[in-house]
């Protein structure tokens, strides 16, 4: 604990200096510069001002317990479109016409980049360090033994937590100790935190220790008695009163949907302007080697049951599909010879990067389904109605782990992927699928 302290010091510092990297490999990677070098300065002024401005008041900074990667990392996102939002009325304001919103969009993806990885290695440096014992925070637990014994329990299978259990102060005791005395106690232990473990606590003294906690600056955690097995739960306060909702996934917040939002549009950009040349070549191609149109269209279902058509490279010969829906196999004779190429590297499904940027899908999610296979796979499997409260995906964890399937069985296989992907959203999983679907079109492995 003596230097964890500086640990959010030194976050805030590094944040700040990849910020400056990242602007100024965006002027190198840019050959449209600013027309004016004090207006140039000027701006790179504003960027900086501007960011240290919101990340004091967002504390992107600031990693909390427990490490989870993906929280920081939206957290920090937030920030970036708050960053984003003021240079924008800045420039407007200012009229900063000559900045180039090339190096701007190069500036913002370099950053976010530098980001990830910076905070990757700062995660896997404490998870380490707490593993081995060091970086601890020493907890204070009173209460209900039972409640108690269910916290250690579950903490021990989390180390990388760094918590510490210096002590227990029963329900007997604290019954039978005056609370001055009690207080004073608490105060020679020198915890960081104080766990609550009661199932039915006191008022009074439940406001007591609150009070206590804001003077000595010691964090306060109520636990509850609720055990959960396969639901999520998450707080509401109504007035002064705190509600437990309880799903059988966790609530999207409005959070994470701008946030996905957000990536969905900056990296389909991103991917639709350096990708130009490769998209011309694989139209021409397309076009030269089978009789046709170049793009396919299909209704599929996306989010809240409303239908849209998906764009694709055709990689099938024409009207392939004239009566009863089918699904495609590896050895199906309706695929062209380049059609092969181009599923097996994913590549016919790059058009669906502007079905990302209207708005119908998004780059990660559940692939998205006709309504012919919906009702069978409803019928078979209930629970794939929950997939409908998110937006259908580019590419999928079901996708990649599972890869096309063949017939419904083999979709309702797939689609226990998806279910897993449903209750652990968050942009960590996202980079990990989009990773893990470069690796697959790289080795060809996409049919």
């Amino acid at each position: 604990m003596k230097y964890s302290k500086l640990v959010p010091l030194l976050i805030f510092i590094t944040d700040f200096v990849l910020l400056n990297i990242a602007v100024n490999l965006a002027r190198l990677f840019v050959f449209n510069y600013y027309s004016s070098q004090i207006q140039s300065n000027n701006f790179i002024l504003i960027i900086n001002l501007i960011w240290i401005s919101i990340a004091s008041l967002t504390k992107t900074h600031i990693i909390n317990r427990p490490l989870i990667l993906g929280d920081n990392v939206n957290k920090f996102s937030t920030s970036l479109l708050y960053h984003l939002a003021v240079v924008l009325a800045v420039i407007y304001f200012f009229k900063l016409d000559e900045v180039s919103r090339l190096e701007m969009l190069f500036f913002y993806v370099l950053f976010f980049i530098f980001i990830v990885i910076e905070r990757s290695f700062v995660f896997f440096t404490l998870d380490y360090i707490r593993k081995k014992g060091y970086n601890k925070k020493h907890i204070l637990l009173i209460g209900n033994q039972g409640i108690v014994n269910r916290l250690i329990n579950s903490f021990a299978k989390h180390p990388e937590y760094g918590y510490n259990f210096i002590d227990f102060i029963n329900e007997v005791t604290i019954k039978n100790t005056p609370i001055e005395t009690l207080l004073q106690q608490i105060l020679h232990k020198k915890p960081d935190e104080i766990f609550i473990c009661y199932k039915y606590m006191n008022q009074d003294l439940l406001k007591t220790l609150i009070n206590f906690g804001d003077q000595n600056r010691i964090k306060i955690n109520v636990v509850s008695d609720l055990v959960l097995d396969n639901s999520f739960a998450s707080i509401i306060n109504y007035e002064n009163i705190p509600i437990i909702r309880l799903s059988s996934h966790p609530e999207i917040g409005h959070r994470i949907i701008i946030l996905k939002r957000g990536f969905d549009i900056l990296f389909s950009a991103v991917i639709m302007i350096l990708g130009l040349p490769l998209f011309i070549l694989l139209i021409l191609i397309t076009k030269l080697t089978s009789k046709g149109p170049v793009f396919f269209k299909q209704e599929r279902i996306g989010k809240d049951h409303r239908p849209f058509n998906i764009y694709k490279f055709r990689s099938m010969r024409v009207n392939a599909e004239l009566s009863t829906p089918q699904l495609s196999s590896a050895r199906d004779p309706r695929i062209t010879k380049w059609g092969v190429i181009i599923r097996k590297s994913r590549l016919d499904e790059l058009p669906q990067f502007w079905n990302v940027l209207k708005g119908d899908m998004s780059v990660v999610g559940p692939r998205p389904e006709r309504q012919y296979f919906i009702e069978q796979l409803i019928l078979k499997s209930p629970n794939y109605k929950k997939l409908f409260k998110l937006k259908p995906g580019l590419t999928s964890i079901g996708q990649v782990e599972y890869g096309y399937a063949e017939n419904v069985d083999q979709m309702r296989n797939r689609i226990r992927y998806d279910l897993i992907y449903l209750n652990n959203i968050n942009f960590n999983s996202d980079i990990s699928i989009i990773l893990k679907t470069i690796k697959v079109m790289v080795q060809l492995k996409g049919l």
